[in-house]
Order: C-alpha cells, then structure tokens, then sequence
C-alpha cells in the first residue's frame, strides 16, 4: 500500500431490511494498493455492504465514507472516481454494443481508448450485436469493460466472472492483476469461486450473518493453519500430545493427522522432537480455510 489513508472507511454499519438484520455493526477499512476478496454464503450480507459503499444503500445507523464522503452525500465527482459491476446489471437493451460504451465513455474524459480496444480483442467483443440479443457472459464482459474503461480509483465487483467461460475467467484475472500494478487504486471482489479469487487477493475478508468474521491479510490466512502428520516409526504414540488449538484430528496405525492453527512451524518441530517423532507439515488449502473460518 502506498497511503495510510483509505479509500472506504466503515464504522459499526447497521442496514435491516424487515426483520431481517442485513449488516450488523460491519467495520471494515479499504485502502490503495488492495484487491480485496469479500467472501460469504448468498445473504451473508456482501452486496449491502457493496451497495453502502456507493451511496445505494444508506445506513440505519453508523458510517460510511467513500473518498472522505459520508455514502448519502456521494455526488459525480466522487462517483467519477468508481467502477462498479453487480449481480443485476442493467444495461440499455435496444442500444448496439458499440453505441453504449460510446454512449458510457462520452461522460468520462479520460476514457481509456488504448485499454478499450485491448479488451474488446482480448475478450472477443461483439461490437456490432444489440445489447439485448447478447448471452450472460457477453453480458458480464460488457458490464466489466464499461466499468473499468475510465481507470477507476475505485473498482467494486460483485460476482463478476459468474457467467464468464474458463478462458474468460482467466483473462478476466490478469487484466485485475494488471490494473493493481496501480497502487492508488483498490479492488473488491464480490464471489462464491474461491479458486478465482485466491489467485488474485491479497487481502480476505469473510462475511456471516451480516458480520464481518474474518478480516485478514490474505497470506497472513493461509499461515494461521497447517495439517501435520506425526509418527513413530513401529512404536506407540504418547496418549497426550502436547499440542494446542486443534481442530480436528485422526488417530490410528502409528500416526496422528492434526489440522491446527496459531502454532508456528518452529512450535511445531520443537514440540515433536521432544516426543522423537517424524513429522510432516503441509499447508491447507483455502477452500477448507474458508469452511473453518465460517463454522
């Protein structure tokens, strides 16, 4: 990150819609240099808290400010500032793919022409289709090109690759790590692909029941645990083994198989030397990270 300061700065952000509690006392700070994978089950809570951040939503109590501006007050000049692409994107139907983004790009005077033409090849764009005739991928690849072609300070997306084809999908994740070589720049992605967004974020933040319940530098995450395998070769293992925060284990044949977290793999190595034991440390993998962390 290149600046203390964040882009978005939240403060015990409550929303109810009815009786159900949507947001509930969410803090969370964004800053430059970040792409921020916001994970959660559908109704977790990740596109109110997206929809917060640009003024759709305002809250029933705490803050919310985007580029130092309280969410109710957000005028063009800061909304100028960011590109957004939802779940639900309404485009204008009867107008032909290249009429919109002429259409989009008229209100943004630096509109990126070099990046435009690069997107439509990459990403095979049919320039000259009705908007209305295109499928959900081309749809989404669309919505992604009008939302990024003005160089955003702020990029939000909330499932942005959902309906985008394997090659797509890829493209689509080196065109984010690309923009991010930018450090005044932020990204939040909204998805339930893990396996995407693991490769592009550096920062994790998990959303249940309206919390935030994890917010975590992402390889900080994948630190915190580790599987360990410990044996002794043809002898018997000490009935108490001295390890702690366990949370999960299987025990038999000789050896004894720990999924475990907060213990450094120092701890680890010293803990089984004393037992004159053979050990294996192995990194977890994120999606049973994540399944941890919203247990």
């Amino acid at each position: 990150m290149n600046s203390d300061k964040p882009i978005v700065q939240i403060r015990g952000l409550c929303k109810k819609f009815s009786k159900v509690i949507a947001l509930d006392k969410a803090d969370l700070d964004i800053y430059p240099g970040c792409i921020v994978g916001l994970l959660g089950a559908n109704g977790a809570g990740k596109s109110t808290l997206l929809r917060h951040i640009i003024g759709l939503y305002l809250p029933d109590s705490g803050q919310c400010s985007t580029f130092d501006c309280e969410a109710e007050k957000l005028g063009p000049r800061e909304l100028g500032r960011i590109g957004y692409v939802h779940q639900e994107g309404e485009l204008l139907e009867w107008m032909k793919v290249r009429q919109l983004i002429r259409y989009v790009a008229a209100y943004y005077p630096n509109w990126n022409m070099e990046l435009e033409q690069r997107y439509i090849a990459e990403f095979d764009i049919s320039i000259n289709s009705r908007v209305g005739k295109l499928s959900p991928g081309e749809r989404q690849k669309l919505a992604i090109l009008l939302a990024i072609g003005f160089d955003p300070e702020l990029l939000i997306l909330d499932e942005p690759a959902s309906a985008l084809d394997p090659v797509a999908r890829a493209n689509f994740l080196n065109l984010m790590l690309e923009i991010i070589q930018d450090e005044t720049r932020a990204i939040i992605i909204s998805s339930h692909i893990l396996s995407d967004v693991e490769k592009i974020m550096n920062r994790t933040v998990i959303m249940k029941k309206g919390r935030i319940i994890c917010d975590s530098d992402f390889d900080e995450l994948l630190e915190k645990y580790c599987r360990i395998r410990i044996s002794i070769g043809g002898g018997k293992l000490p009935e108490n083994l001295p390890f702690t925060d366990i949370i999960n284990s299987q025990q038999g044949d000789g050896q004894v198989i720990f999924t475990i977290r907060n213990t450094p793999k120092e701890t680890i190595e010293q803990l089984a030397e004393k037992l004159k034991c053979e050990i294996e440390i192995q990194p977890l993998p994120f999606e049973e990270i994540y399944r941890i962390e919203v247990s």
